[in-house]
């Protein structure tokens, strides 16, 4: 790998994979909101920075998301569903990713083995929905899950090398999940960086459009 794009380079979990892979002797391009204004909400901000990036890039890592609207947690109840906290969730979480995935085509190497890996969260899964609750955070993973699929279908046709998969980071010891980590075992950061970058490195085409865990485990959809 010689070339990467970490997109959420400022959180917990893109800021540890950037400088593991930049130990590794990686070119690594950092986009952030809180660095460079780069606003997956916005298509125009996304259009602008991705625009007048050339690529191509061996790793596009999509680290961006949120449990819930700041001031606000994750639903226990139905009947704590908000429809503008919704909203802004599946904002960040489910459209924020698919803006990004429209420039795959275009960054993502063709030439080469390449990988596009997206943050998702087992909670996303609805097959392993055992307890219900935090439904915007669910439903926007869930369908985020649905446009990794789609996009690792259409990258396959013109990227016979690459993988387009979701990650599940396992709970990492960031300010994300920091009032939400409860009895949940946590792990450092670096940690969870370094797991997840094993696991991309051991991804073939054939895997491509697959749900996986920091450990490589598949993950139910």
């Amino acid at each position: 790998m010689k070339n990467a794009l970490i997109i959420g380079a400022s959180g917990g979990i893109g800021a540890a994979v950037a400088l593991e892979l930049e130990r590794c002797g990686v070119a690594v391009t950092r986009l952030s909101r809180r660095a460079d204004g780069f606003d997956v909400t916005d298509p125009s901000s996304v259009d602008r920075h991705l625009g007048a990036l050339h690529g191509p890039f061996d790793l596009v890592f999509v680290a961006v998301g949120i449990l819930a609207p700041q001031g606000s947690g994750p639903e226990k109840a139905l009947s704590a569903i908000d429809a503008q906290s919704m909203a802004q969730v599946l904002a960040v979480n489910t459209i924020g990713p698919a803006l990004v995935l429209r420039h795959m085509p275009r960054l993502l190497a063709k030439d080469g083995p390449a990988v596009a890996a997206i943050l998702s969260a087992r909670v996303g899964s609805i097959g392993d929905n055992q307890i219900g609750g935090w439904h915007a955070y669910r439903a926007s993973k869930a369908a985020l899950n649905q446009i990794i699929r789609g996009a690792a279908i259409e990258l396959g046709r013109s990227h016979k090398q690459a993988a387009c998969v979701a990650l599940h980071p396992g709970t990492v010891e960031t300010p994300f999940t920091a009032n939400y980590a409860g009895r949940h075992k946590t792990m450092p950061a670096p940690d969870a960086a370094a797991h997840l970058l094993a696991v991309i490195d051991g991804l073939t085409p054939a895997q491509t459009g697959r749900f996986f865990d920091y450990a490589g485990a598949e993950v139910p959809w």
